[in-house]
């Protein structure tokens, strides 16, 4: 039916903006959540998550395998957040990334093929500062492919700052309507 992709940084809105769009569509919502609660900062953070959504939603806490995750919603409007903690948790599973790239495409033609919404919420981690360890410029490096697979395979996409939001087009049309003006 349709797949959303929120993208954007610390703080945006993005999932403020999904609870708010599916809570807008009513109906049945699953909600799958990638985050693993690793230390106390991150179990406040899935505590206030969990504070924010309605409690008759259903909650599928996945850290790794995302299609399993979207095929057991059936036909009600998904959340996933985050791809972002998702593609780190498939690198400390020992990914490679072309697994991970794999992995990621499979996933967003699933989620692009569902009859029902599926709004994504990732991060965009590359408008920061140059990371200083070989693992945090592979972790940016596979999350900006990641996001690109899902931003391609979507309907709709949009980056938040500061709570607004720009719809995403894809470039090559934007400078093809330039030239044939």
């Amino acid at each position: 039916m349709s797949l959303t992709v929120i993208l954007g940084g610390a703080r945006s809105g993005k999932s403020a903006l999904a609870v708010e769009t599916a809570k807008k569509q009513g109906g049945e919502v699953v909600y799958v959540a990638t985050a693993p609660e690793s230390d106390e900062d991150m179990a406040d953070r899935i505590a206030r998550h969990r504070a924010e959504r309605p409690s008759n939603w259903t909650t599928i806490e996945e850290q790794i395998d995302l299609a399993s995750a979207l095929e057991a919603a059936g036909d009600a409007l998904v959340i996933v957040d985050c791809l972002t903690l998702w593609i780190s948790n498939l690198m400390w599973h020992d990914n490679t990334d072309n697994q991970i790239h794999d992995i990621a495409a499979r996933a967003a033609r699933q989620a692009s093929e569902r009859s029902a919404p599926t709004i994504v919420i990732s991060n965009e981690v590359g408008l920061g500062i140059h990371p200083d360890t070989a693992l945090g410029r592979r972790y940016r490096d596979v999350l900006g492919r990641v996001n690109q697979l899902w931003v391609a395979a979507s309907s709709s996409s949009l980056l938040l700052v500061a709570g607004r939001a720009i719809e995403l087009s894809d470039p090559r049309d934007i400078l093809e309507r330039r030239r044939t003006r």
